[in-house]
């Protein structure tokens, strides 16, 4: 159920008039009516999400379909009579897109392989058969082991994982119990060193290309769910039952060269694939993979912007953001169609109902989420303060409130304050009106890897950071 979104992300952005003031203004019931009546009645959020999701599909940054979806959302953003309606260009590296794929198991018997090939993959020039093999390596010391055998094979990389029975949902909603450890604030977790296996993965990548690989497959993550992004950790979606997750299989840099043509197919398909060849038996794989390169002949990154300008001050902005972008093996309706058509919705709820803002209000729809926040951190070093040092630029303090959309689908309950405990009575207050909707879980943790956490780590840099609010993320459930 996305409408309570609507209505709350228009709440917060109507009212945060109040945000840095030191008498807080009353909520205006009147306009609180419009919007609750354009948001539940005449809402067409669904229709922006399947538009994003349906007519575009998957909006991998640098590709085609993702500047096609920043053209429509102009065009909507134009049509509400929205105002600075535009793109920020930045420099991402080459696109890429997928033009074609399929996959069969040849030997011992014929079966369609189900999967999805890796981003920046190369293609495999033409439908290729060749013979499966098992290997493990784990370090350098292993490449020795495999030189001079893996030349026109199908490598596999990972032993199979066991499945277990599917009992229970698929997908998870927060209990109760989640929400009640959401609102505390937890001791501060003592950071562990991750190792950097970036190093180890090129030369992995370049051992497989001088060998002469045919292909690579794999079948994803080691993990049997999916865990909720945050200081608070739990489970939202078993990857088991029918849901692949492919990743990267190339670099997006002009310079790199050609890469084995790598992808993902299903746990069960992948195992099988696995016992075939541990038990002897000769096993082969056909696979045709066809992938476009763009070239960045102009920036292949960008920010889609709109605004609905306020009254006074209207210099000051309150942000509405999510990231346009998608990973690329399927349409990216949870992840961030939702979140990208309700910042719209929003707006055009707010023209509708004839709302005069105090503050001016911007939609921020940012590209290269996926590829590490990318669209939001150009915005920060271009806008607010460049990172090296962290020096605020002119203007840096007209932004009173940035309010993220990236937790996925579900009903909307509360917000994440990321730990600022300060913006807690202005939220409770903002939800009063909403709590009919179920909107009151004010979770004090913080959310990471989402485009709010490039302004609040500029925020956390300003002396005067606690006179206002910044990167607050809402906070959706599965329902």
């Amino acid at each position: 159920m996305r409408q309570p979104l609507m209505v709350f992300t228009l709440l917060g952005s109507t009212l945060i008039v109040v945000a840095s003031a030191q008498s807080p203004s009353p909520v205006d019931y009147q306009v609180l009516a419009k919007i609750r009546e354009e948001g539940l009645v005449r809402s067409q959020v669904m229709d922006h999400i399947g538009t994003l999701s349906d007519v575009y599909g998957a909006r991998l940054t640098g590709s085609p379909a993702m500047r096609h979806a920043s053209d429509w959302a102009m065009k909507k953003f134009t049509e509400w009579g929205l105002t600075n309606v535009r793109r920020e260009e930045w420099s991402f590296g080459k696109g890429w897109s997928l033009v074609r794929f399929s996959a069969h198991l040849t030997e011992p018997s014929v079966q369609p392989l189900i999967g999805y090939p890796k981003a920046w993959s190369a293609g495999t020039a033409g439908s290729v058969t060749g013979e499966v093999v098992r290997v493990d390596i784990d370090s350098e010391d292993d490449f020795a082991r495999y030189t001079g055998k893996l030349a026109g094979r199908m490598v596999l990389l990972q032993p199979s994982r066991p499945l277990p029975m599917l009992e229970g949902p698929v997908v998870l909603r927060m209990s109760d119990a989640d929400v009640r450890e959401a609102e505390r604030m937890p001791v501060p977790p003592v950071a562990s060193p991750r190792p950097d296996t970036a190093a180890f993965r090129k030369k992995l990548a370049d051992f497989l290309l001088a060998e002469k690989a045919l292909a690579v497959l794999d079948r994803g993550s080691d993990d049997v769910m999916v865990a909720g992004g945050s200081e608070l950790s739990w489970k939202t979606q078993r990857v088991d039952g029918g849901t692949i997750f492919v990743g990267v299989g190339g670099t997006r840099d002009e310079g790199a060269g050609r890469n084995v043509p790598s992808a993902v197919i299903a746990v069960e398909q992948y195992n099988r694939l696995v016992r075939l060849v541990e038990r002897g038996v000769r096993t082969t794989v056909q696979i045709d993979i066809e992938t476009r390169f763009h070239k960045e002949v102009e920036p292949n990154g960008f920010n889609t912007f709109a605004e609905l300008q306020g009254t006074d001050p209207r210099g000051e902005v309150v942000f509405l953001g999510a990231h346009l972008d998608s990973t690329h093996a399927a349409a990216g309706a949870t992840d961030n169609a939702t979140g990208s058509g309700a910042v719209m919705e929003a707006l055009r709820i707010l023209v509708a109902a004839g709302v005069k803002p105090r503050r001016t209000i911007r939609a921020a729809l940012w590209g290269g989420e996926e590829q590490g926040l990318l669209g939001s951190r150009a915005y920060v070093k271009a806008h607010l303060a460049d990172p090296e040092g962290m020096q605020p630029k002119a203007g840096n303090d007209k932004l009173a409130l940035y309010l993220n959309s990236d937790n996925g689908t579900g009903r909307v309950r509360g917000v994440w304050l990321q730990g600022n405990l300060g913006a807690a009575p202005l939220f409770e207050r903002w939800f009063a009106p909403l709590r009919d909707l179920g909107v009151t879980v004010l979770g004090s943790r913080s959310v990471t890897s989402t485009d709010h956490h490039r302004v609040r780590r500029w925020r956390r840099s300003r002396a005067s950071a606690t006179a206002r609010i910044s990167g607050v993320t809402i906070a959706s459930t599965r329902t």
